[in-house]
């Protein structure tokens, strides 16, 4: 099979990938060694996160790469709530754009919304979808006074976001600086009187953003925040506001998006508006906020469902488990990210064909943890993921461990992993 390097290129943007073809080469072939193990592609029967079956062979196996951290997927209210208001409102959806009709369910949610999460929330088909809407129109000026602002992406933002880079650099100057390097930043808000700084709350890969510097840095220079923290939501706040919005006063120069389809339990995304005329706007001129592919009634309803999760004291349960969850696998397996209270974590491997190797003999025995390689970490950082979530008992998360432990003791003193 053929492959046009040059528009995939376009596609992914040069800012974020200065030699495709060499990238190709380097992870095509761990992708396909990666579906020669079976750990791709796979079609499977699900009672719980916990017991996921392969229909054709009945290979059972837990899964480790769910970023549902509370198991509110599974959670039968939120079930419930999906089919209550499909029956309430009798269609899928409208399939017209929101900037003209919309169901009033989905006004109902972006009320439930607002109110967990104290701003004025604007729900989309994903998180995607409104980065894709939102960001460009930063760029060009259109969402803080003063006119266009150069776009400062983080080295390691997630790819949602650095996937508009080429879209943004029609508009302003896009830059991309090194993971969480404040100085970096401010040196850039020295030099130039607009900035936005484009950002991960919790990252994908582990870690979280300088909070504390970034708000330092926009009280000081005006810089605009634009944080993706959909890695926390639910997980953290009192209603589940999640890392960001949990420590940062919303303003009219910060934006906090997040999806609804990883800690919350359901599907679409919201974006957290410091300014309450924001959201007509976008809704008009956001590109895929306003199309008619919207988020589906069935999907406003499990969001519904959950939003009520999130006003109980049930949410504060299942946030404890989770932590107590994290703890532990901390104390018995600690990494770089340690004591961090966020529940991604990174077990080291370095190379890609080795991490794809333990990943395939971890499904063998019983556990799906996805190993990850370049380009979604740094050339020889290859590691295995794995995300903690409540609803997986001690029991099997010292299994895995116990499994991790027992396949890397015996490798080459230069190949075993590090936990740090």
């Amino acid at each position: 099979m053929s492959t046009d390097t040059g528009a995939l290129e376009r596609v992914l943007g040069a800012h974020r990938y200065r030699n495709t073809e060499k990238m190709l080469r380097m992870s095509d072939p761990v992708w396909l060694a990666a579906a020669s193990e079976g750990l791709i592609n796979l079609n499977v029967e699900a009672a719980s996160n916990n017991k996921m079956i392969i229909p054709e062979s009945g290979h059972e196996f837990i899964n480790l790469c769910s970023s549902a951290y509370l198991g509110l997927n599974f959670h039968p209210k939120v079930i419930e709530g999906a089919i209550d208001v499909l029956r309430e409102a009798g269609t899928t959806g409208l399939l017209t754009s929101n900037a003209r009709i919309r169901h009033r369910t989905l006004g109902r949610l972006e009320e439930e919304l607002g109110e967990l999460f104290r701003a004025t929330a604007l729900v989309g088909v994903s998180c995607t979808a409104l980065s894709f809407g939102i960001l460009p129109l930063v760029a060009a000026g259109y969402l803080a006074e003063g006119g266009a602002r150069v776009m400062v992406y983080d080295r390691f933002c997630h790819f949602s976001m650095a996937y508009v880079k080429p879209i943004t650099a029609d508009e302003s100057l896009v830059l991309t600086a090194p993971h969480n390097d404040l100085n970096y930043l401010e040196d850039v808000c020295k030099k130039y009187p607009r900035v936005a700084y484009i950002a991960d709350g919790a990252y994908s890969m582990g870690g979280a953003a300088a909070l504390d510097g970034l708000q330092e840095l926009q009280d000081r220079y005006g810089l605009f925040l634009y944080l993706d923290d959909s890695h926390s939501l639910s997980i953290t706040g009192e209603h589940g506001e999640g890392f960001t919005r949990s420590q940062i006063e919303m303003n009219p120069l910060s934006i906090i998006v997040s999806t609804l389809n990883k800690g919350f339990g359901s599907n679409g995304g919201v974006a957290m508006l410091g300014r309450p005329e924001l959201y007509p706007f976008l809704t008009r001129h956001g590109g895929p906020i306003g199309w008619s592919q919207n988020i589906e009634v069935t999907s406003v309803g499990a969001s519904l469902a959950s939003a009520e999760i999130h006003r109980s004291s049930e949410l504060g349960e299942l946030q404890h488990k989770l932590q107590e969850n994290i703890d532990y696998f901390d104390q018995r397996y600690p990494t770089k990210f340690a004591g961090n209270n966020l529940p991604v974590r990174l077990v080291p491997v370095g190379d890609a064909d080795r991490s794809v190797r333990l990943s395939g003999e971890l499904f063998r025995r019983g556990y799906y943890s996805s190993a990850v390689f370049f380009p979604i970490v740094p050339r020889g950082k290859a590691a295995l993921r794995v995300m903690i979530r409540a609803d997986i008992s001690k029991d099997a998360l010292g299994g895995f461990i116990d499994t991790v432990e027992e396949l890397t003791a015996d490798s080459d003193a230069d190949e075993a992993p590090a936990h740090g």
